[in-house]
C-alpha cells in the first residue's frame, strides 16, 4: 500500500523565493557593516614573471588609503588543496590571475586609485600553457621546487584484464573527446567580508559551501586556530561548486581587515569575476570500448589528461568521479583508467556542478552511440543491454541498492516522441539520447561524510532545526524543514531553519555531491524522531496512557485507539514546561552514511545510494549556417521519492539550462595564459529565449536509506545534457563532434568537410 504523507512528496514554494523575486534578498554584497571599508587586489598581467620591483610608495600616501600589502608585508601560510600557493605572491608570478598587492581604502573608488599608483617591474620567464607540453624535458617550471610540472595526483584503476578483453571483442571504438575551460557566470561576483576583534577572533561573511572545513583552512592559512575563525553565510548569488575551496581572495580580506583594524569589503566586479573565478577544468579524454557481436561491453579503457594551472584547486581532482563514469555508467567487467595532470601558467580550475561527470559522460555517451554504429545495433537497444540494475555490485565496488535506470530510459523514449513540432523546410532533424550514473546517498572523500542537526520544540509550538548543511541556492532550506514537520507531525509553516552560523549550527562535511538532502536530511530526521518520542512521552502522563499507545500527525497528539482523545501539541509541549521536573523539548543527532572510503585502489562504496538518469533530446540542425536549435529535451530522473516536486523539477531546468550553455556555447577562451572572454558580450551563456520545452520524469525507486526514500538529485540535471545533444546533432547530420562546444562554426566547417 503506498504511503500516504501531509508533508513530504508535497510541491512547496521555496522558502526564499518570495524574498528573491521581491528584491527583499540582501545577499553578501549588499551587506555594510559600521566602520566598513574596501579592498582592492592588483593582479599580474603576465602569466609567467619575476618580481623584479614593486614599488607600493605613491599608493601609501593616497589620503583615504588605510594599509598597503604585499608579501613582504605580511607573515602567511600555503594554502589550498595541495599547499601550493600564498595569498599574496612572493618572488614570482605563475598565472594572470597572482596576487602582487593589496589596497584597503575608505572606498572602492580610492581603492582602485591607489592600485594603479603601485608601480611593479618584472622580468618575464618563459612560460608553459599545454599539460603535455609541460611535461617534456627542459620546459619551464611553474614550481622550481618541485622539480616537475608533472602533479603529485595520479588515478589509475585497473579491474579485469582488459588487453585479453579488447583482443577477443567483436568491435574496437577509441576517440579523443575534448573539453574546454568553461566558468560557473553565477550571478553574484565572489566576494568576501572581514573583521577581527580586540581577542584577535576573526568573523568571515562567506559564500562558502563547506563553513567547517573553510573554518579550519582559513584559520591555518593566517596562522591561528579554527576556533578563533567564525563563519557567517548571507544567502548566496549562485556558486555551482565554486564555494569549496579557501581562495586569496578569502584569506587577503582578512589580512586588510586586521592591518586596517577595520571590517574590510573585497568584491570582484565582473571582468575581475571572469579572471580569478575558479572554472570548470579544460581536459582530454581518451577512450576506448570494447563490445562483443551482440553488444556486450567487454572492456573499457581512459586516459584523461588534465590542464592543472599554476596551483591546485577541485578541478585537478576531477578524474576521482570521471573515473566511477568510465567504470560504472554501464555494466562493463575489465576497466583500465589512469591520468595525467601537469601544472601549467594557465588559470587554475576548481569544482563546478557535476564535478568531472560532464566531461566523462560526454565522452562515455557519445562512444556508446559510435560502437551502436559499428556494431549496427539500435543505440537504444544497446544501452538497455549493458544498464545496471539494482544489486549489481560495479567494478570498484559501488553497491546499487535503488537504481532506475532502465525506468529513466523507457520514461525519455516514450515522452521525446509525443508531438514533435514542425520542422523548417532545409533544416535537419535528429534526436539523441544519454544516460547519467552519481552519487545519491553522499559521497565519501572526507574520512566523514556527516552532518549534524538539532531540532528544538519551544512551547508556542515554534519547531527550530539547527542544521550544519548550507543553503546555496538548492532550496535545501525547504525540505529540511519538509522532513522535520513530517517526522514531528506538526504544520509545515511551525518549522524554522536555521544554517548561517558555525558558531551556532552543528559540523558537517559541506554542500557537494549532491549530498545534502539524503545526508543532512537524515541528520535532520534522527533528531525530529528524538524529539517525537519526548513530545509523546511529556503526553502520556497527561493522557493516562502509556506513549506507545499515542500518536502525533497534522498538530494533534491524539490516543490511537480513540482519535478524538487529542490535544494540539503544542499544549502538551507546554505543561511539560510549566511543571516540576519538566524538561526541554530537544534532540541532536549526527548522521555519517554507511558507506567506505576508496582506498589506494580507487575501491570502495563512495556512497549510501547512486542514482541514474536519461535524458532525450530533439535538435534541429540548419546545414547552410550551421545553427541548431533546442527544440525538447525530456529529463527521467530516478529521485528516490520527490520530497519536494516542484523543486526537484526545478533543478533539472537549472541544470538542462547550464549543460545547453555547456554543450552549445559557453568557453572560457584563455590563449598563452590570458583570458580573452572577460564579459558577457564575449562569453556566450546560453539565454533563457532560446531554451527549448522541457519534460521532467521524476522516477521513484524509494531508497531504503534515504530520508523518506530520498535520494540527492542537484548535479543530475547537468550531467548527460552534452552528450544527448551532440547524439542528437550526429542523429540530424551525421556528423560526429569530439570536442566542446559545438557552435554554428563548427557545425558548417563539419558539415562542409563532409560534403567535401
Amino acid at each position: 500500500m503506498t504511503q500516504v504523507f501531509d508533508v513530504v512528496g508535497k510541491s512547496t514554494p521555496k522558502r526564499d523565493g518570495l524574498d528573491k523575486v521581491t528584491g527583499r534578498t540582501r545577499y553578501l554584497h549588499d551587506l555594510e557593516l559600521p566602520r566598513l571599508v574596501h579592498g582592492k587586489i592588483l593582479r599580474t598581467r603576465l602569466p609567467h614573471a619575476r618580481i623584479v620591483r614593486l614599488d607600493t610608495s605613491r599608493a601609501r600616501a593616497l589620503p583615504g588609503v588605510l594599509a598597503v600589502l604585499t608579501a613582504e608585508d605580511v607573515e602567511q601560510r600555503p594554502f589550498g588543496f595541495a599547499k601550493d600557493q600564498l595569498a599574496l605572491k612572493r618572488g614570482k608570478v605563475r598565472c594572470i590571475r597572482d596576487e602582487v598587492a593589496a589596497v584597503v581604502a575608505e572606498t572602492p573608488e580610492l581603492a582602485e586609485e591607489a592600485l594603479a599608483l603601485i608601480d611593479v617591474a618584472y622580468e618575464e620567464l618563459p612560460a608553459v600553457f599545454d599539460p603535455l607540453k609541460a611535461l617534456e624535458p627542459g620546459a619551464p617550471l611553474v614550481h622550481e621546487e618541485l622539480a616537475t610540472n608533472r602533479h603529485h595526483l595520479r588515478y589509475q584503476f585497473t579491474h579485469g584484464d582488459v588487453d585479453q578483453a579488447l583482443a577477443e571483442a567483436a568491435v574496437v571504438v577509441e576517440d579523443t573527446y575534448r573539453l574546454n575551460f568553461v566558468t560557473p557566470a553565477c550571478m553574484g561576483t565572489m566576494v568576501a567580508i572581514a573583521e577581527w576583534d580586540h581577542a584577535g577572533n576573526l568573523t568571515m561573511w562567506t559564500t562558502t559551501q563547506a563553513p567547517f572545513l573553510y573554518q579550519r583552512d582559513l584559520g591555518d592559512a593566517l596562522g591561528v586556530g579554527g576556533d578563533r575563525v567564525r563563519v557567517l553565510q548571507p544567502p548566496v548569488g549562485g556558486n555551482f561548486g565554486r564555494g569549496l575551496d579557501v581562495y586569496p581572495i578569502d584569506v587577503i580580506a582578512a589580512l586588510l581587515a586586521r592591518a586596517a583594524r577595520r571590517p574590510v569589503k573585497v568584491e570582484f566586479d565582473r571582468v575581475e569575476e571572469f579572471v580569478a573565478c575558479p572554472t570548470r577544468e579544460p581536459c582530454a579524454i581518451w577512450l576506448r570500448t570494447a563490445a562483443d557481436r551482440d553488444g556486450r561491453l567487454l572492456a573499457r579503457e581512459a586516459h584523461v589528461t588534465i590542464d592543472g594551472g599554476a596551483y591546485t584547486s577541485w578541478g585537478s581532482t576531477t578524474p576521482y568521479v570521471m573515473l566511477s563514469t568510465v567504470a560504472g555508467l554501464y555494466r562493463v567487467p575489465n576497466v583500465r583508467f589512469d591520468t595525467t595532470i601537469a601544472y601549467t601558467n594557465n588559470p587554475y580550475s576548481g569544482s563546478m556542478r557535476g564535478y568531472g561527470n560532464p566531461e566523462s559522460t560526454f565522452a562515455v555517451e557519445s562512444q556508446m552511440d559510435d560502437l551502436a554504429d559499428r556494431l549496427g545495433i539500435d543505440r537504444l537497444e544497446l544501452r538497455r543491454l549493458n544498464a545496471s540494475k539494482p544489486g549489481d555490485v560495479n567494478p570498484q565496488g559501488f553497491v546499487l541498492t535503488s537504481f532506475a535506470m532502465r525506468e529513466c530510459l523507457d520514461a525519455a523514449v516514450e515522452e521525446i516522441a509525443k508531438d514533435p513540432p514542425p520542422i523548417a523546410t532545409g533544416w535537419k532533424r535528429g534526436v539523441g539520447y544519454a544516460g547519467m550514473f552519481h552519487v545519491g546517498g553522499g559521497a565519501r572523500i572526507y574520512r566523514s561524510d556527516g552532518c549534524g542537526a538539532i531540532v528544538k520544540l519551544d512551547d508556542f509550538g515554534k519547531v527550530t532545526l539547527i542544521t550544519g548543511a548550507s543553503e546555496i541556492g538548492q532550496g535545501s532550506e525547504t525540505v529540511l524543514a519538509m522532513i522535520v514537520a513530517e517526522t514531528l507531525g506538526v504544520p509545515l509553516e511551525r518549522v524554522d531553519v536555521i544554517n548561517s552560523d558555525t558558531s551556532v549550527r552543528p559540523w558537517d562535511v559541506g554542500t557537494h555531491a549532491s549530498r545534502t538532502t539524503f545526508v543532512a536530511g537524515n541528520a535532520a530526521r534522527l533528531a525530529a524522531e528524538k524529539v517525537r518520542t519526548q513530545l509523546l512521552d511529556m503526553a502520556a502522563a497527561q493522557f493516562d496512557e502509556p506513549a506507545a499507545a499515542l500518536g502525533v500527525k497534522g498538530g494533534w497528539v491524539f490516543f490511537r485507539r480513540d482519535p478524538q482523545r487529542r490535544l494540539q501539541y503544542e499544549v502538551v509541549a507546554r505543561a511539560g514546561h510549566f511543571r516540576d521536573g519538566g524538561r526541554v523539548l530537544v534532540a541532536e543527532s549526527f548522521y555519517d552514511p554507511p558507506t567506505t572510503m576508496l582506498d589506494k585502489n580507487f575501491q570502495g562504496n563512495v556512497s549510501a545510494a547512486y542514482t541514474s538518469a536519461f535524458q532525450a533530446v530533439l535538435v534541429d540542425v540548419d546545414p547552410e549556417s550551421g545553427r541548431v536549435v533546442v527544440r525538447k529535451v525530456v529529463s527521467a530522473h530516478d529521485v528516490g521519492r520527490a520530497l519536494n516536486p516542484a523543486a526537484a523539477e526545478g533543478q533539472v531546468h537549472g541544470g538542462v539550462h547550464m549543460g545547453l550553455g555547456y554543450a552549445l556555447s559557453e568557453k572560457l577562451v584563455v590563449d598563452r595564459g590570458q583570458i580573452l572572454t572577460q564579459t558577457f558580450m564575449d562569453y556566450a551563456v546560453f539565454k533563457a529565449g532560446d531554451m527549448p520545452e522541457i519534460v521532467v520524469r521524476l522516477i521513484e525507486s524509494v531508497d531504503a536509506e534515504g530520508p523518506f526514500g530520498a535520494k540527492g538529485l542537484g548535479e543530475s540535471g547537468v550531467i548527460p545534457v552534452a552528450a544527448a545533444v551532440r547524439n542528437a546533432i550526429k542523429d540530424a547530420i551525421g556528423v560526429r563532434f569530439t570536442e566542446l562546444p559545438i557552435t554554428p562554426e563548427r557545425v558548417r566547417a563539419a558539415v562542409g568537410a563532409r560534403q567535401r
